[in-house]
């Protein structure tokens, strides 16, 4: 790997000489009047960024540059409004990248490792959501090319669930009262806070059985607390799942196993 560097202001990340032009890969794009072509970009296999509270969190990227250019550092970034004018609208992060992995003379891979850690920098609640990817390319000299790639990375805070059911055991037929809370990652104060309104799913797996199912659906009240009450008929295990949200990751809380007599 290359040097790890800070945010997306590198100093000094992988470095290529790209000399002679060669035929180009099938599937690779010709460089620009900026200079450099990104293609096969992809950011944490599609999906979205969870982050919680404490622990780092490491996000894969990759892309191909072409360019027959000298350049020292290339990377992908996230970022709101403009790519190029509004740089200090980006994501905060470190980043790790390969050097170049040849594919032939002007065109490279580019392995880049995200790294996201709420226990040593400042998150704002408002950075949850939807960011933009754009790529850059750092040539010898003060040439800069970036693009705007026109792809969509959700950069979302995690999200909790407690269960408890009660009484147990509980006699068949009877009444039984099943709890919880849904709390989410608060990265301003790196703790979970309660998180109200949300639409939750009470899941049931009787003894013996592989899977869950769906009961019914509740709604938390402002605190995040969760209660409804259901029959007993089986010996089983319940559960709470939260499908998430725009700014919210899912999440599915452990089973709660009642003995019915």
């Amino acid at each position: 790997m290359g040097k790890q560097v800070w945010r997306v202001a590198l100093t000094g990340a992988a470095a290529a000489v790209m000399t002679a032009v060669a035929a180009v890969p099938a599937g690779a794009a010709t460089a620009p009047e900026g200079g450099a072509a990104f293609t096969n970009i992809k950011v944490n296999g599609g999906k979205a960024i969870l982050i919680g509270t404490g622990k780092e969190v490491s996000v894969p990227a990759s892309f191909r540059v072409t360019t027959t250019r000298t350049w020292r550092w290339s990377d992908v970034f996230l970022y709101r409004g403009d790519a190029e004018r509004f740089k200090d609208d980006r994501m905060w992060h470190s980043i790790g990248t390969s050097d170049c992995i040849r594919v032939s003379s002007n065109v490279c891979d580019v392995q880049e490792t995200m790294y996201f850690n709420p226990s040593l920098w400042s998150m704002r609640n408002s950075e949850a959501g939807a960011w933009k990817v754009g790529a850059e390319v750092r040539f010898n000299g003060d040439g800069l090319d970036i693009d705007n790639k026109g792809l969509t990375v959700y950069v979302k805070r995690y999200s909790a669930l407690t269960v408890k059911a009660s009484p147990k055991p509980v006699a068949k037929g009877k009444t039984l009262t099943v709890t919880g809370k849904v709390t989410r990652a608060n990265w301003e104060t790196r703790k979970y806070v309660s998180y109200g309104g949300r639409k939750v799913s009470l899941q049931f797996k009787p003894a013996g059985a592989t899977s869950y199912a769906w009961v019914k659906t509740v709604y938390s009240n402002n605190s995040g607390d969760l209660k409804t009450t259901v029959k007993a008929s089986k010996t089983g295990s319940w559960r709470w799942v939260y499908g998430g949200n725009d700014t919210t990751g899912p999440s599915t809380s452990a089973g709660d196993y009642v003995v019915v007599k």
